[in-house]
Parts: C-alpha cells; structure tokens; sequence
C-alpha cells in the first residue's frame, strides 16, 4: 500500500512538472507599466515665464520647478501637481488650486488671497509668512503643524465660495 521512497520522488517530481506546465500555459493579464512622473514629460511645464496669469494650467506638472514669484493669480491650475517645487513669494491670488497635489512645496511669502486650495493635498508643504486672507482650505490635506500656523492668521472671506479662511481650515474658536 506504501510508496516506495524512489515511487514517492517520481510521483513528486512529475506532480510538480505537470503544475509548472499548467502555470507556463495560463495566459498571463498585461502588465501596466508605471512610469515615473519626472518621466512622463507629456505635461510638465518645462519653460515657465514670470507671468502666467490668468492661464489655463490644469494638470499641469510642475516637478522640482522654479516658481519663485511668478505671478499665477487668477491662473485655473485644477489638479495640477507641484511636487517639490518653489512658490516662494508667487502671487496665486484667486488662483483655483482646487484638487493641487503639492507635496513638500513650498509656499513661504506666496500670495494666496481668495485662492481655492479645495481637497488640495499639502503634505510636507511650508507657508511661513504666506497671505491666506479669503484663501479656502475646504477638505485640504495638511501637516498638523501648518495647520495650526494657518489658522493662527487665518482671516478673510472667500470671494467665491462664501467661507471663512478659518471653517474652511477647521479651525478652534
């Protein structure tokens, strides 16, 4: 009734090739590449001139950019990405950055009155000394720490939305 251990090995062997057959022969779903933002290169603004105003920049991808007092007020930059970029002292006033993803930017002196940061996603981003009056951060996302130093001078009312700097940061009293 027992196998003999040299029947065992075969019937073992045989098993295990007959399975690797099987696998080789499934057929095998694509595979989506993921490609690297800093390699897509098919929306990232590679020359950016000082005065971009009023422009339609949605999407845009502004990887490690220069942006240091562009002026970008009025500018539709929906969904854009500024993933370590420098906005030092760039006027986004009444810019629509709702849906930015600004990943360790920096926005130290920017200019953000009556912006709409709505459902941005600020992580890692710094605004020391920047102008939120009338800004709304309505579902934004922010580092604790940001947080807390936006509301300490959060003032104003958004133009378009009708919310306060401070509810749209949830702000305490």
């Amino acid at each position: 009734m027992f196998l003999s251990a040299y029947r065992w090995h075969r019937l073992r062997a045989l098993f295990l090739a007959s399975l690797l057959m099987l696998l080789i022969a499934l057929p095998v779903p694509p595979v989506m590449a993921i490609t690297a933002p800093e390699l897509r290169g098919q929306r990232v603004m590679q020359d950016i001139p000082k005065d971009m105003h009023g422009r339609d920049l949605k999407e845009q991808e502004f990887l490690k950019s220069d942006l240091r007092g562009v002026d970008l007020s009025k500018a539709d930059l929906r969904g854009a990405v500024f993933n370590s970029s420098q906005l030092q002292e760039a006027d986004l006033q009444e810019a629509d950055l709702e849906d930015v993803v600004a990943f360790a930017s920096r926005f130290d002196g920017a200019d953000l009155r009556g912006a709409n940061l709505a459902n941005a996603m600020l992580m890692q981003s710094h605004f020391e000394n920047a102008v939120i009056d009338g800004a709304d951060f309505t579902d934004a996302v922010l580092d604790l720490n940001q947080k807390n130093a936006l509301c300490a001078r959060a003032e104003g009312i958004n133009p378009k939305s009708g919310f306060t700097t401070r509810e749209s940061l949830g702000c305490r009293s």
